[in-house]
This record gives structure tokens, C-alpha cells and sequence, in this order.
């Protein structure tokens, strides 16, 4: 099905964060025996309404920043919302959304969580053991589940995009991208066509990529130019901004990748 995108106009958030023995904020005192709920990417696991569980499809979850912004996915959507807060009670605004349409299973519990977040607050947050759970009065809850950020090293970073701070394109059909950071310094991948290796510095926000050395195939011209563009930022200095299963690394001539880890 084809999807019609429109630009997430993500609200300011107010900071919500619950650590153990207390915090200060917005205008009560967040008291939970929890790790803070900022910083982390919640899974959507489930929505429990009006006594029937139902299973949320990949992709959803919540995301509250330390930036004091909020971001999230409804099942299909994306969402952004202002949210209010007095203690570990938790009230959310009017949803922003993406405009995208899905198959029936995502777009009906889309609409279900829209309702919930809309309809059955304030909730009650709890959070232990990797799990949070937002309940409302009624009774009707949200499971979400705490994801792990990917590391750095390790990870095959599967390229989706070149550009630059402004704009950014998708690779074109059949360019398999990604490039891995290995422990002993060096790292290896496919830059669109060729495998390539090389040497890999990491420190201070940047890493330092020594000259590719890549085998020698002739692909298609489109996959040819995003090799060139790739083996261009991979032989220098990029800095790099880590989020939780994406990273974007910034050449000095102002390219930007985009890359998310695979699962």
C-alpha cells in the first residue's frame, strides 16, 4: 500500500523522570523505585482495554529524551505529544501524528492506543525490571518494555541514507550498504558493491577511518556512485551521534550517512 508521509511536528515534552528516592519535577515529586524513564526506548508490548488484551505490532513505542522531547509510534504512526505530570501520575496531551495508512491490524491498534492516550489518562506509571506499565483509572493499561541501545562496536550498521543537514535520500534499489566497528581497531562492511576494510579509531564523538581497501567488482552506474560517495567519507574523520538503534556519521565536507543496527 502506498504511504502518504507528512512531516511529525514532535511537542515540547515536559521532563518526566522517576529515580530512585525521588526527583524533583514539574510541580510534584516523582517518588519510584525505578531507573528514570527519560533517556530510554520503551517497546510497546500491549494494550489492555476494556478487559481484552491486544499485542502490539513491531514498531511501536515510546521515547521521552533527555532534551525534553518526546517521540514515539502508535503501531503504524509516528506521535508526538505534550505530556503533564505529578509524580508517577502521568497525563497525556493532544497527539501529533504521521499521516501513514498500514494494514488492519497495525492501523486498528493504532487507534486503540490513540484512544487510550487521549481518553484513559492520567495514568499511573510503574516501572521495575525492564518494564514499565502506564494504568489508568479505569483500569486499562499499557505494557512497554525497556529496549537495549545498540552498541557502537559489534553492531552491523546497515546504511539506509546519504545527504547531507538538510536533506537525505535513500540508497537506490539493490545497494547492499553497512559497515561494522570491530574491538580490535579496524572495520569492515560493503559500501554498495565492493566489501571493504580498513582501519577504525574511535574517541571523543569522531571516529577515524583509514583508506578502504575494497575488492574490485564493477556493479551498476547508481550502485558505482553511492560506492564512491561512501569510500569518500570512509578514509577520514567523521563524527558520529548514537540513538538507541541508529547512528549518523558527518564527514568534514558536511555528508551525512544514516545507518540503523540489523537485527
Amino acid at each position: 500500500m502506498d504511504k502518504q508521509r507528512t512531516t511529525l511536528a514532535v511537542l515540547t515534552l515536559l521532563p518526566l523522570a522517576a529515580a530512585c528516592g525521588g526527583t524533583q519535577a514539574g510541580n510534584g515529586s516523582a517518588r519510584t523505585e525505578t531507573a528514570p524513564l527519560t533517556g530510554v526506548h520503551w517497546t510497546v508490548d500491549s494494550l489492555t482495554a476494556d478487559g481484552r488484551t491486544t499485542r502490539a505490532p513491531s514498531g511501536a513505542y515510546l521515547r521521552i529524551g533527555a532534551d525534553g522531547r518526546a517521540d514515539g509510534n502508535l503501531g503504524c504512526n509516528g506521535f508526538g505529544s505534550k505530556v503533564t505530570f505529578t509524580g508517577d501520575r502521568v497525563d497525556f496531551g493532544e497527539l501529533r501524528t504521521t499521516d501513514m495508512a498500514c494494514a488492519k491490524g497495525p492501523m486498528d491498534f493504532e487507534r486503540s492506543l490513540s484512544r487510550a492516550f487521549a481518553d484513559r489518562g492520567p495514568f499511573t506509571a510503574k516501572a521495575a525490571g525492564g518494564r514499565l506499565t502506564l494504568t489508568a483509572d479505569n483500569g486499562d493499561r499499557i505494557g512497554l518494555t525497556r529496549e537495549k541501545d545498540a552498541p557502537l562496536r559489534g553492531t552491523r550498521w546497515r546504511v539506509t541514507a546519504l545527504g547531507d543537514s538538510d536533506t537525505s535520500q535513500p540508497l537506490p534499489k539493490g545497494a547492499n550498504a553497512y559497515f561494522v566497528l570491530r574491538e580490535d581497531g579496524t572495520f569492515e562492511g560493503r559500501l554498495g558493491c565492493n566489501h571493504a576494510s580498513g582501519r577504525a579509531a574511535i574517541g571523543d564523538g569522531h571516529i577515524t577511518l583509514g583508506r578502504a581497501r575494497t575488492t574490485r567488482m564493477m556493479c551498476q552506474d547508481s550502485l558505482m556512485r553511492t560506492e564512491k560517495t561512501l569510500l569518500g567519507v570512509f578514509d577520514g574523520k567523521v563524527a558520529y551521534e548514537l540513538d538507541h538503534r541508529s547512528i549518523a556519521l558527518t564527514s568534514t565536507n558536511g555528508t551525512v550517512v544514516s545507518a540503523m543496527a540489523d537485527e
